[in-house]
C-alpha cells in the first residue's frame, strides 16, 4: 500500500537521531551518514518512512560488517541492489550499485529504509542532490508534494507502480538540480 501523508515537522529531528545512532552503531566503514529523501526536505508531503544513506568505500566489504549490526538494531537486508539510472545520464547500471536495509514490522514505531552507497558514486551524489536541491527551492515543494501525493492515490495498491510513475520525474528535478549545481558551487560534503 503507497500511503503519501502531509509534511511532519518531526521528521528532521527523527532523522537527526537515526544519523547519530547508525554512525555510532556502524562505525569508521560508514564514511557519511545522511538523512535524504521527502522526510528530509522541510514542508515536504512523503511516504511515512525516513530513508537514510550510508556513504562507503568498499559496499561489499561494508555489507558484510554492516548486516550483523543492522540485525541487531532490527533491520533486514533487502535484495534492492541497484538504483534506476535516470533517463539520458548514460551511465552504466553497474555505477548505480547499492545495498539496502529496511526496519519494519511489529514493535517498530517508525519505518526506516537505509541506503547503503559508495562514496563519490552517482546515486549517493543524487540522493543529496536531490535533498539540497528541494531545501534551497522550497517553492518547488507543494508542486512535487502535489504530484506524490495524486500518484499515491491513484495507485495505492502497487509500489511498483508508484515508482515506476515517479521515476521520470525525480530525473526531471535531477536536471535542474544539476544545473543548480553548477552554477552555485554546491557539491556532496
Amino acid at each position: 500500500m503507497v500511503f503519501v501523508s502531509l509534511p511532519d515537522p518531526g521528521w528532521a529531528g527523527r532523522g537527526v537521531a537515526w544519523v547519530q545512532r547508525l554512525r555510532e552503531v556502524l562505525g569508521p566503514l560508514a564514511v557519511r551518514v545522511e538523512h535524504i529523501g521527502s522526510t528530509a526536505v522541510p514542508g515536504m508531503a512523503a511516504k511515512p518512512v525516513l530513508d537514510v544513506q550510508v556513504s562507503v568505500v568498499d559496499l561489499e566489504v561494508a555489507a558484510a560488517v554492516f548486516d550483523g549490526a543492522l540485525a541487531g538494531l532490527g533491520f533486514v537486508r533487502l535484495p534492492y541492489e541497484r538504483d534506476h539510472v535516470p533517463a539520458g545520464c548514460g551511465d552504466v547500471p553497474q555505477l548505480w550499485v547499492k545495498r539496502f536495509w529496511c526496519l519494519r514490522g511489529p514493535g517498530v514505531v517508525e519505518p526506516v529504509n537505509l541506503h547503503c552507497r559508495v562514496v563519490g558514486s552517482p546515486n549517493e551524489r543524487l540522493a543529496l542532490l536531490f535533498r539540497d536541491w528541494f531545501r534551497a527551492h522550497p517553492g518547488a515543494v507543494p508542486a512535487y508534494a502535489a504530484f506524490k501525493v495524486a500518484l499515491a492515490a491513484a495507485v495505492a495498491e502497487d509500489l511498483g507502480r508508484y515508482t515506476d510513475v515517479k521515476d521520470p520525474v525525480v530525473d526531471l528535478v535531477a536536471v535542474v538540480a544539476e544545473q543548480w549545481a553548477a552554477v552555485s558551487g554546491w557539491s556532496v560534503g
